[in-house]
């Protein structure tokens, strides 16, 4: 067995998030001063955890909130990273630039409740999920075979720095059942991974975990909380254990949902 760690963070805030309006795809607005803000608070957050991989949407708001995450890390800020349309936000077709409250009267209207309403020209739920599947596959099989080459960690960091960096700043312990214990006999985890991407998206991947794969959830967190968009660079932490030559389908434990503390310390700095 093998185990890596996935920090999924979500894009910061952008000036229509703040007024409410739909972007999905077809909207490409950039960060916000706040969002920049947000971003630069979740790279000082996540300062000394060291990442083996990046990956990011392709769209400008994720791409800048990457940038800053890393431009604020002590470990990666030269990390390259991969730009993928697969963990873009899912579309919302003709709703995409108008306002949330046009959305939900286009829902009503059409006798459905708005978070599984599909806009004509937008995604399903189900659709969305799909490409979280698609992506999440490809991230353990692409583990599964840098797994055993030295190259897979940055400046030649050991695979036991890679647990104490997430140790340092997600000390959880034994009580919450978390992942980062010394004393879980647990293997040594062999990647950590960094994604950058947005609310509806990440929704529909991890209902995917939880759902399909069962995911485990910390003891302080509940499967209502899923139910919930995750704030302005909220921060998810999650470890997938695999069967090395198995056809995919991993053990996953749930570290963190949704986190915010880096927000509550930008707040009191500015």
């Amino acid at each position: 067995m093998m185990r890596f760690a996935l920090t999924v963070v979500r894009h910061g805030e952008t000036r229509l998030n703040k007024e409410k309006i739909i972007q999905g795809q077809g909207v490409d607005e950039p960060l916000s001063e706040t969002g920049f803000k947000q971003a630069a608070a979740a790279g000082t957050f996540l300062s000394r955890v060291k990442f083996t991989h990046a990956f990011s949407s392709d769209l400008t708001r994720t791409k800048q909130t990457m940038h800053e995450i890393l431009k604020n890390t002590k470990f990666c800020k030269d990390m390259t990273v991969k730009y993928d349309s697969r963990l873009r936000e899912r579309k919302y077709g003709i709703a995409e630039s108008k306002a949330l409250s046009e959305l939900r009267a286009m829902a009503k209207a059409a006798g459905e409740e708005c978070p599984v309403f599909t806009p004509p020209g937008g995604e399903t739920l189900d659709q969305v999920k799909m490409r979280g599947k698609d992506f999440f596959e490809f991230l353990c099989q692409l583990i599964l075979k840098e797994t055993g080459q030295k190259e897979q960690f940055p400046q030649g960091a050991p695979s036991n720095c890679l647990e104490a960096s997430l140790a340092e700043i997600f000390p959880l312990g034994k009580n919450h059942g978390s992942e980062f214990n010394p004393d879980s006999g647990a293997p040594e985890l062999v990647a950590s991974v960094l994604v950058v991407s947005h609310g509806g998206y990440m929704k529909g991947l991890f209902e995917y975990f939880v759902t399909d794969l069962k995911c485990s959830l910390p003891t302080t967190q509940s499967k209502f909380e899923l139910t919930s968009v995750s704030p302005n660079t909220g921060i998810s932490v999650f470890v997938v254990n695999l069967e090395e030559g198995e056809v995919v389908r991993p053990a996953m434990q749930c570290v963190c949902l949704n986190l915010q503390d880096h927000l509550g310390k930008m707040t009191e700095a500015h």
